[in-house]
């Protein structure tokens, strides 16, 4: 398998791409052109963030990463990393690798560099900064589209640009908490373009949050971890991805399990040979309905420790000199019960004085209390007496305040019916007036799409009858898509333009018809075609009448 994407590397195609769509891959799920390295959580992390790269126990590591996209290994998208990290003391590490990533439109293929330093903040927190630069060759994937041989399509060239791009991170750890931050393309720069390669709203960002926990699997294991992790993703075009992961990682295995809102379940594990070599892998299931007919996504993990290994210090059984002074302690205990029997007879004699002088405080405090309580009740009796002729006063004068109030509203009532009676015979008389003026324009629409409609020389005009239950009329045109990810962007640059594009989708030929405008006659739709829509919209646009059935 590494030879396939060796070899794949060293291919360049160059086909025709297609902005305007009827499109053979009308119905795909529009992917996002980030790493997807959301469920790297023990080996190869430091892609997720470079600051991760401090993190690792060994001294020298090489490590494997590759994703393959809804599992075919030749048609979909998939990442490739090959990597190495180096720790140069306690606090830095450097590293460098290899990768290939298919965005499905773009194949990216370079290498990576990577930096990372900790700043110790005292005994139980520290601050680790990092950088990955990336510098790659860019090309157009090679996927194919096929369109409507009557529809005009405008083509576009393949593409051959060198990028550089600067992923900074950062990482604020106290004790097992983890705190990080990255963005993957915070600075680039394209060398073909000779400017950025992305706009300032274009950039990709990653938050993350977890805790290691320490667990014990056995009586003599220290050093295994649980880390639950939650992380945020922000990627310019799509929705904000929230997701939240777990691993189990341990000298022998490890196991985690994820979900992600946009690439659903993850599960997956592996086992490590002599603590040095691990080897796994993750399986993903997507849950959201756009994804409804994909297959899973595989992800292959490896990685291959060489340096010096760092294991956590085990805690020691008690032995030897403190067994000794256990022992000590137990024969100074049996000493001292000798002295205590002979202060026995005085302690209780002055226990027994004690306990008489405190039965005699608790019967005087029980006289107090019960002559308290008394004068309490009293008092309460008191009280309910007044507030029980009070209650009757006040229903009283409630009673006299309700008589008043439901004479006041008869009166009210009967005002009311009169002016309500008024208002329904006004209501009435609007509401006639209201269906003569429908019923004549829908005569006069009537009328007007019954016309007869002769196109002119080299005009383009389609007209059907009762299309999929849209509004009958005439349709200005601008544009026809077969992919949704295409017709979201066109709407998207007709709203920044101030046009309100609108869409129905034709079943006939499954495609999304966007227009400008609907109009009752057709000299109306072809002035509006005529004039550019008053010169707001000057492309070239066409008519389509839909007829009443």
């Amino acid at each position: 398998m590494f030879f396939v994407f060796l070899h794949m590397t060293k291919i360049k195609l160059s086909f025709l791409f297609i902005l305007f769509v009827g499109v053979l891959h009308a119905q795909d799920v529009g992917l996002p052109l980030d790493l997807r390295q959301h469920n790297l959580t023990d080996s190869n992390s430091e892609i997720l963030n470079p600051a991760f790269s401090v993190n690792y126990g060994n001294t020298h590591s090489l490590g494997l990463w590759t994703r393959w996209q809804w599992q075919t290994v030749d048609a979909d998208p998939t990442t490739f990393f090959l990597n190495y990290t180096g720790k140069l003391n306690n606090s830095s590490a450097i590293g460098a690798g290899f990768f290939q990533h298919n965005t499905d439109i773009y194949l990216n293929t370079g290498g990576v560099l990577n930096y990372a330093y900790q700043f110790g903040l005292g005994d139980r927190a520290s601050l680790t900064v990092g950088v990955n630069v990336y510098g790659y060759q860019q090309e157009f994937s090679g996927n194919t589209f096929e369109g409507d041989p009557q529809i005009e399509l405008q083509f576009f060239g393949t593409t051959d640009d060198f990028i550089l791009q600067m992923a900074p991170g950062i990482q604020f750890t106290y004790d097992g908490l983890n705190i990080g931050f990255t963005s993957e393309n915070l600075f680039d720069y394209n060398f073909e373009d000779k400017k950025a390669h992305t706009a300032n709203d274009e950039k990709i960002y990653l938050g993350t949050a977890s805790y290691a926990i320490p667990v014990a699997l056995g009586a003599s294991d220290s050093t295994s971890v649980v880390r639950p992790m939650l992380y945020v993703k922000s990627i310019p075009g799509y929705d904000t991805q929230v997701g939240l992961s777990a691993v189990l990682a341990t000298d022998k295995f490890w196991a985690q399990a994820g979900y992600n809102s946009f690439y659903g379940v993850a599960v997956g594990g592996g086992g490590r040979i002599m603590k040095r070599f691990s080897i796994g892998g993750v399986v993903e299931f997507g849950t959201d309905s756009d994804l409804k007919g994909k297959d899973p996504t595989f992800e292959l993990i490896t990685a291959f420790d060489f340096g010096k290994y760092a294991s956590r210090k085990r805690v020691k059984p008690f032995k030897g000199k403190e067994e000794e002074e256990k022992i000590e302690e137990i024969v100074a205990t049996d000493k001292a019960v000798e002295t205590l029997s002979k202060a026995e007879a005085l302690a209780m004699k002055r226990e027994a004085k004690a306990r008489e002088k405190a039965q005699r405080k608790l019967r005087r405090d029980s006289l107090a209390l019960a002559k308290k309580e008394s004068a309490i009740a009293e008092a309460e009796m008191r009280d309910a007496l007044k507030r029980k002729s009070d209650s009757i006063d006040r229903a009283r004068q409630r009673q006299e305040i309700a008589a008043v109030q439901i004479a006041e509203q008869k009166r009210k009532d009967s005002i009311a019916e009169a002016k309500r009676s008024q208002e329904l015979a006004a209501a009435q008389r609007i509401t006639d007036s209201i269906q003569a003026a429908k019923e004549k324009e829908r005569i006069l629409q009537l009328a007007q799409q019954t016309e007869e409609v002769k196109p002119m020389a080299g005009e383009k005009y389609e007209e059907v009858i009762g299309e999929d239950g849209l509004q009958p009329g005439y349709y200005l045109i601008a544009n026809v898509f077969g992919t949704k990810r295409y017709l979201d962007a066109f709407k998207a640059d007709m709203a920044k333009k101030g046009l309100q594009a609108k869409s129905f989708l034709r079943s006939k030929n499954n495609l999304n018809y966007v227009y400008l405008g609907r109009y009752d006659t057709m000299g109306e739709a072809r002035k509006a075609r005529d004039s550019g829509l008053n010169g707001k919209y000057p492309e070239k646009t066409w008519i389509y009448r839909v007829r009443p059935e």
